[in-house]
């Protein structure tokens, strides 16, 4: 449950100066171009891309490799077991692994970069996605830091009412009914929260105007044309040396 705090980057990194939606689209279209193909050529060349990526991310290294390491095992046992069951062997199994670390690494540079309420302005003004639905996201998005919060005190309460042993055991067997209260605490809070938000005026959908309006600056537009230049560049090498193999064919 503590994967689930929020990585804080640093504000003054390239690629968070960067506009949220922008991240969100270069994300998306580095996610597609994996997506599409199954070859180690073109997962390896957009990797490079992404490892620079991470460098002038802002992330912090440590907490970044800590949320890695769950797509990183599943990614290589996804791979093993291509590798040992499919019909390409090892190649193929070693193509899959590094496609699913890319889109994974994508995914996450794209999400944990962004400012919550950066994004959701952004849906508003540019996207012009409903102000109900987005704040309403936002809020459920601040919520899950104190997932883990509540995680930790339902379990401290179940062990002192002898309920759950502080074992690894006791605790795998205690899963579901801790899974449960945290279910039901989330419910309650959200419903508080709910009533709270529609007292504030947030279900009220005229006068509402934006307190952080931004613009798409030409640096957002050069940024999500890098990452389609890299995709391109990386699908076209791979097509030259023979290597490209797309996910359907025709």
């Amino acid at each position: 449950m503590r994967l689930l705090a929020p990585l804080v980057a640093d504000p003054n990194a390239p690629l968070s100066r960067t506009h949220p939606l922008a991240r969100i689209a270069a994300g998306f279209v580095v996610m597609l171009g994996l997506f599409v193909t199954i070859d180690a050529v073109t997962s390896a060349i957009v990797l490079v891309a992404l490892f620079v990526a991470i460098l002038v991310s802002g992330l912090p290294p440590r907490a970044l490799a800590v949320r890695a390491i769950p797509l990183l095992i599943s990614a290589a046992g996804i791979g093993l077991f291509n590798a040992l069951l499919g019909s390409g062997g090892i190649a193929s199994g070693v193509a899959i692994a590094l496609r699913l670390v890319g889109i994974s690494i994508a995914g996450v540079l794209a999400i944990a970069t962004v400012d919550p309420t950066e994004l959701a302005d952004g849906l508003v003004e540019h996207v012009h996605a409903p102000p109900r639905f987005v704040v309403g996201a936002l809020a459920a998005f601040r919520l899950f830091p104190l997932f883990s919060r509540e995680w930790d005190t339902i379990g401290l309460a179940r062990r002192a009412r002898g309920i759950e042993a502080d074992r690894a055991l006791g605790r795998l067997a205690a899963f579901p009914g801790r899974s449960l209260g945290l279910l039901i605490a989330a419910i309650r809070r959200a419903t508080r929260l709910a009533l709270a938000m529609d007292a504030r005026g947030f279900a009220s959908r005229s006068c509402r105007t934006l307190a952080r309006p931004r613009a798409f600056a030409r640096g957002d537009v050069a940024f999500v044309l890098v990452a389609v230049l890299v995709v391109t560049v990386a699908t076209a090498t791979s097509i030259s040396i023979g290597s490209w193999r797309p996910l359907v064919t025709f």
